[in-house]
């Protein structure tokens, strides 16, 4: 497989996971800024290897002047999300109280109706909101004690501390100001969980205002947890992503029985009645406690014998396990 076959895999499994991740749990997050973040995301990190503005504009097909002026305009509009459908319905709704079918057709004219239906009953069977009635006439209204301010601020502070405790950690060292520019959350949300995350002891801050800095020494999301899913999962596809680019970095395509940078996937094909279906089963459980062990070994030499940061290395092992089973098991 050549690079640009790999490459377009990549984004096409990529683009799989988000539109999971996108849905979960009856979730409808946004995504319209999607497109625009992966070219800025992209031209940024193609110039940080050292690719020139011209180069870089030419692998995206672009004259340079283009390529400069579209990089203008995404910054400066990073810190503004596009609304989806279902936010804007939702904030229609909170402002008026309530709604006909008849009258939100009109307001949403511009878009589909069976988009702006669908919509609607997605927003019912979650219930964010209540409905009266039927047809056309049938009336819509915000459960009272799920209003989308409070609601959508709630759900932002219980996930966003474990994503930033995660980003601070595999950075290194981040500012606040880094924070701010790379989370589209409101800087006094950003503020609280990271005095929340200092006054737990799972960051240090040293300095004050945007310029202070944050660091973290580990980053744990116990199983189990109910929060911090997220960011357990952010860290490991950070950790898989990273492997794979150490390796290409490497220049070494071919795996040797002395590497300490790489990866292995195995899958196994068994049934039901497999002699050792349950022992391929508890890999993952069988794994994760040998390391978990060896983890907690590891924490309790370094904090009785600190190593100065100039000596130290960071091993990250990732591993995982997923079980597909045949439409017929399924039914």
């Amino acid at each position: 497989m050549n690079t640009k076959l790999l490459i377009d895999a990549l984004m096409q499994q990529t683009t799989v996971l988000i539109a999971r991740l996108s849905t979960a749990a009856g979730i409808r997050a946004p995504l319209a800024h999607v497109a625009d973040q992966v070219f800025l995301e992209l031209s940024r990190e193609i110039e940080a290897q050292g690719v020139g503005r011209k180069v870089a504009a030419d692998m995206f097909g672009l004259a340079i002047r283009t390529y400069q002026k579209k990089v203008r305009r995404i910054t400066e509009s990073g810190t503004a999300r596009d609304r989806t459908l279902w936010e804007a319905v939702l904030e229609h709704l909170t402002s008026q109280g309530s709604a006909s079918r008849r009258d939100l057709m009109k307001v949403f004219h511009r878009d589909d109706p069976m988009v702006v239906g669908s919509v609607l009953n997605d927003l019912v069977s979650g219930g964010l909101l209540y409905r009266t009635g039927t047809g056309d006439g049938s009336v819509f209204g915000v459960t009272a004690e799920r209003d989308l301010s409070v609601a959508l601020a709630e759900q932002t502070r219980e996930g966003i501390a474990p994503i930033i405790w995660v980003l601070v950690f595999r950075s290194g060292e981040l500012r606040r100001s880094d924070l701010l520019q790379r989370l589209s959350v409101p800087a006094e949300i950003i503020d609280e969980a990271l005095a929340s995350l200092c006054a737990s002891g799972q960051l240090r801050k040293d300095g004050e205002g945007d310029e202070a800095r944050y660091s973290a020494s580990t980053f744990l999301v116990p199983v189990g947890a109910e929060q911090g899913w997220e960011a357990a999962v952010l860290d490991h596809f950070q950790a898989v992503a990273r492997a794979i680019a150490c390796k290409v970095e490497l220049g070494r395509t071919q795996s040797k029985a002395d590497d300490v940078v790489g990866g292995a996937t195995l899958s196994f094909h068994v049934h039901r009645e497999h002699p050792h279906r349950q022992e391929v089963l508890d890999l993952l459980r069988r794994v994760r406690g040998d390391v978990n062990q060896l983890w907690n070994r590891v924490q309790e030499y370094n904090s009785a014998h600190p190593a100065p940061e100039e000596s130290r290395e960071e091993v990250s092992f990732y591993f995982g396990q997923s079980v597909t089973r045949s439409s017929e098991e399924i039914s």
